[in-house]
């Protein structure tokens, strides 16, 4: 599952223990091992390659430039949804052939800066947006490649901020829309509409919403072939699952099994947008115990991470395994899963020094004893971790490591109180 495993009692990232790590970079810290992403990406290239399909790592899940830079290395094309990410990708030397620029709201700015370095592919939401982008490459004198995004309007059972393949939501084209949408805008100067996009949410742990949203996806393909159109790429999406709470997620060699017969020998170019399954579980939140204290029936961990670092609690009620750093008494975890409890645990929520009664890492779970100036780590938090975090409370954003085996390298230095007003000062 990942590189984070007890030696001796205490918790280590590969080979390094993470107290040294705290101990070196200081806390809150965000750890990630370069193992654990490598074999994530590998095994979804191993699963997919009799598609020969290009994977595209979703550069909002876990956007630092050392993690691109490596999966760029190890053949990654990229999935961006702002200007922002495009620039990221571009910094790392990414082929822009080779990205995809995904979002419902794409500025006229966004859209001119992609079309002028060669985006590969523009997943296109609205009517109203493949107006725009034609009418932009038309001015510029480019093409802009394009695939409609389409709702499936399947239920992919996952929490209702990350479905996006209902029809109620406000990504993509109804599917009973799309052929019309081709008709009136197949010969629009400006345009190649050959594709056809279907992200259905986050995280979808089950294979069967993938089978039915390709299957509708691929009826459609079939129509808009009928029509005259030439349709030359399917994107099926990300939102393939991660182990939060022990083994939920599927491997990427059962999503493959079901899905590769289905796109095989139909002449299409496939391409894919992972980013939580090859990101979450290579990463771990680590944080420094400041106080613990009981107010009515309650315990409570203070720790110096807050919201600030990690939002998927509060926002989602996401759940990320945490345990102690160096358990007392050797309590060491026999797995992650929501219902662990050791003999001697105590029932605690795990909350940050945020002004909000929000300001959650974990609720009612068994720990072991922790004292103050104990380190806690907060699991699988190497996808929309960092990337969502904030300055909430003029706190400075944490530092994150990348480690390599035996050796921890500082990819992201921590925030300092002059990073808050820089930008302010004129």
């Amino acid at each position: 599952m990942d590189h984070f495993s007890y030696h001796d009692g205490v918790l280590h990232c590969e080979s390094v223990d993470l107290p040294t790590l705290a101990d070196q970079f200081g806390t809150p810290l965000y750890v990630y091992s370069k193992k654990t992403l490598l074999d994530h990406y590998d095994r979804f290239a191993l699963a997919f390659a009799p598609l020969d399909a290009v994977i595209c790592f979703s550069v909002k899940s876990c956007h630092n430039l050392s993690i691109l830079r490596l999966l760029k290395e190890c053949g990654a094309a990229f999935d961006v949804v702002s200007g922002g990410e495009l620039k990221r990708t571009l910094e790392v030397d990414a082929d822009p052939s080779r990205i995809v620029f995904a979002g419902v709201g794409k500025t006229d700015t966004e859209i001119r800066a992609a079309l002028e370095v060669g985006i590969g592919w523009f997943n296109v939401e609205s009517e109203a947006e493949l107006d725009n982008v034609a009418t932009i490459a038309a001015k510029l004198g480019k093409v802009a490649r394009v695939a409609l995004r389409v709702n499936p309007d399947v239920d992919p059972k996952t929490h209702v901020y990350t479905t996006t393949g209902k029809r109620e939501t406000k990504f993509g084209v109804d599917l009973e829309r799309a052929r019309q949408v081709f008709k009136d805008f197949h010969s629009r100067p400006g345009l190649e509409l050959c594709g056809i996009h279907m992200h259905i949410g986050s995280p979808v742990n089950t294979i069967e919403p993938y089978v039915a949203s390709i299957g509708k996806g691929l009826t459609l393909i079939d129509e808009l072939r009928g029509d005259g159109h030439r349709i030359k790429a399917i994107n099926i999406g990300g939102g393939f699952g991660a182990h939060y709470d022990g083994g939920e997620a599927p491997p990427a060699s059962a999503y493959a099994e079901r899905i590769v017969p289905l796109l095989r020998g139909r002449g299409l170019t496939v391409l894919l947008e992972p980013g939580r399954s090859i990101a979450a579980n290579a990463g771990v939140l680590l944080t420094r115990t400041l106080y613990t204290k009981a107010s009515g029936d309650r315990q409570f961990i203070i720790v110096d991470a807050a919201i600030t670092e990690l939002i998927r609690p509060a926002l989602y009620g996401s759940f990320h395994f945490a345990w102690p750093v160096e358990p007392k008494d050797g309590a060491i975890p026999p797995d992650r899963r929501a219902d662990v409890h050791l003999a001697g645990s105590v029932l605690v929520d795990i909350v940050g020094p945020v002004c909000e009664s929000g300001d959650f890492l974990a609720k009612d779970r068994w720990l072991p004893p922790v004292s103050r100036g104990d380190f806690v780590c907060i699991f699988s938090t190497g996808a929309y971790g960092f990337t969502m975090s904030s300055q909430y409370n003029s706190r400075p954003r944490a530092a994150e490591v990348l480690v390599d085996g035996g050796a921890a390298r500082l990819i992201r230095r921590r925030e300092k109180y002059d990073d808050l007003v820089t930008a302010e000062r004129f």
